[in-house]
């Protein structure tokens, strides 16, 4: 007797909309997101759809009503509710575009709760486009499984994200002068974390005596090499993920 197969199909095209789901809803469709699916993934009436709007979890839904240039998505059922990320946030000083979009597709794969575009004094670009860097968020999103979209916060002043740091927030800032290991400060600080990591020419030595006036401040080696701040940025959310974060609890299924 052949094996019944999965549903909804993993193959099944995924994609974010803000219109609420919930049971029998109907989701207008039109503009990119139509084009997407009617000429590239060829949707057409009763295909399926997968549909998440990071707040109410995963939704699958059929298509109808499907024209040129619109579509209605039908909710049918939850296949999955919204997912509790790792409590950790990523400061990044702005860089050039196209590293600044890559920190953040990589930062919603990894788990990132919240990115922070924190302006330092060598920062090489003083202006972010956060409606950009949204749709990074979002499209990272759809192809990673994520049902809670991070959270985008302002261009914030490296002085003024300090000054309103929370109390119970460990922050772990990459340190070029030295600092502890990452897994021994992680080790010591399991719980609610975020990630300060510099421009490209680093902190300067004002910012970095700032940043040590913190008290929840602490400072980590990125270890023997000089990594660019795109790199630092991934390959720190990385290990701080494995050591405290959901990577931890992952069983291969």
């Amino acid at each position: 007797m052949p094996a019944t197969p999965a549903w909804p199909p993993r193959s099944a095209p995924r994609l974010y909309v803000e219109a609420a789901l919930g049971p029998d809803a109907a989701v207008p469709v039109e503009g990119n997101a139509a084009h997407y699916l009617l000429s590239v993934m060829r949707v057409r009436d009763g295909d399926t759809i997968l549909l998440f709007d990071g707040v109410s979890g995963e939704w699958v839904a059929r298509a109808e009503q499907v024209r040129k240039r619109d579509l209605v998505l039908r909710c049918e059922a939850q296949t999955r509710p919204l997912e509790t990320v790792p409590d950790f946030w990523l400061c990044v000083a702005p860089i050039k575009r196209g590293r600044i979009d890559l920190v953040a597709e990589k930062a919603c794969e990894l788990g990132v709760a919240r990115l922070i575009p924190a302006r330092t004094e060598r920062s090489v670009v003083d202006k972010v486009n956060s409606e950009r860097l949204r749709a990074h968020l979002i499209e990272a999103a759809e192809q990673c499984g994520r049902t809670a979209l991070p959270d985008l916060a302002d261009l914030t002043a490296l002085p003024a994200l300090l000054a309103d740091w929370p109390a119970e927030r460990t922050l772990f800032f990459a340190d070029e002068t030295g600092g502890q290991s990452m897994d021994a400060a992680f080790a010591h600080h399991p719980g609610p974390a975020a990630l300060l990591i510099g421009p490209e020419g680093g902190f300067t030595p004002a910012e970095r005596a700032l940043i040590l006036a913190c008290p929840q401040a602490v400072p980590i080696s990125l270890g023997p090499r000089i990594l660019r701040a795109e790199t630092a940025a991934i390959a720190a959310t990385a290990c701080w993920m494995a050591r405290n974060g959901d990577w931890s609890s992952c069983e291969t299924k």
